[in-house]
């Protein structure tokens, strides 16, 4: 068989624009789910054209395709981004915005108190540089036992949000006249337990095992079993560390200086503006 012939443009083709050291680190990843770097950094290549599109396209963006997609294009080590850990994905994103668009992006952000909107530069190197020395604690002892963690990977995550928003949704029929006050609490109740069902099933994934003495607990309807009789100090204990571990790997808010002019309006001395990545605005 002849071989084929390689592509002559192939020197045009797109390079890798910045490298990447992931916030995980690389661990928790599935086997066959990242291409391991020995230097512990990954080439982050521009969007396509291609790229563009599918970022851009609400339904493909709700259920978590596009940014599957364009993490593939964009990072190729991360063979499998549905089992990319969570505490990865705006890391990731904010490396291909680099990749595409450089290092500023430009905000528009609401003044407290006057209300009145200015557009604001963000060095988006500043905000990656972040992840840089945060470790992810996976483990919680308590008394006589050793609760071992994993962040959610972004499957799980994307179905957990998808359904909260899903449920939350279903509270704005609460405003509609047209529904009795008996079905406005019927289905207030029904997804009130929904979104509490969530939570815990949530931090059931999070449970990778617990220890205690030499035993070690890994049964999936065993630590089901366990958090479903746990008491509710100990639940809030393990909730609230992985709340708090979960925001360890988020942007933290921008932190803006009022001006003069500003302060003579009475608007504080600094103010935070919260920083979202909200696909469909981030990447334009």
């Amino acid at each position: 068989m002849e071989n084929q012939k390689s592509n002559p443009l192939q020197k045009y083709f797109r390079q890798p624009k910045i490298y990447l050291t992931l916030p995980s680190g690389g661990k928790f990843y599935p086997a066959g789910s990242l291409e391991i770097s020995e230097s512990g950094e990954y080439p982050v290549f521009p969007m396509t054209a291609r790229d563009e599109i599918m970022i851009k396209t609400p339904d493909a963006l709700l259920n978590g395709e596009a940014t599957v997609a364009v993490i593939k294009s964009c990072i190729p080590a991360i063979v499998d981004p549905w089992n990319m850990p969570s505490m990865d994905l705006d890391a990731c994103l904010i490396a291909i915005r680099i990749a595409t668009y450089g290092e500023k992006m430009e905000v528009s952000i609401k003044t407290p108190v006057t209300g009145e909107e200015k557009d604001f530069d963000i060095d988006l190197r500043v905000m990656l540089d972040q992840f840089t020395n945060v470790d992810y604690n996976s483990v919680i002892l308590l008394d006589d036992m050793k609760i071992n963690l994993r962040p959610l990977s972004y499957g799980e995550f994307t179905t957990t949000s998808k359904s909260t928003f899903e449920e939350q949704r279903i509270f704005q029929v609460l405003n509609n006249n047209e529904l009795s006050e008996g079905d406005k609490l019927a289905t207030f109740n029904e997804s009130f337990k929904k979104l509490t069902d969530l939570t815990i099933v949530t931090l059931e994934k999070s449970i990778e095992s617990i220890e205690i003495g030499d035993d070690v607990v890994s049964d999936r309807e065993h630590i089901k079993e366990f958090i479903a009789n746990t008491d509710k100090t100990l639940f809030e204990k393990v909730t609230n560390h992985v709340e708090n571990q979960r925001k360890l790997f988020q942007v933290k808010p921008l932190v803006v200086d009022a001006t003069p002019e500003e302060l003579e309006k009475g608007v504080p001395e600094t103010y935070e503006v919260p920083v979202t990545f909200d696909q469909s605005n981030f990447f334009v």
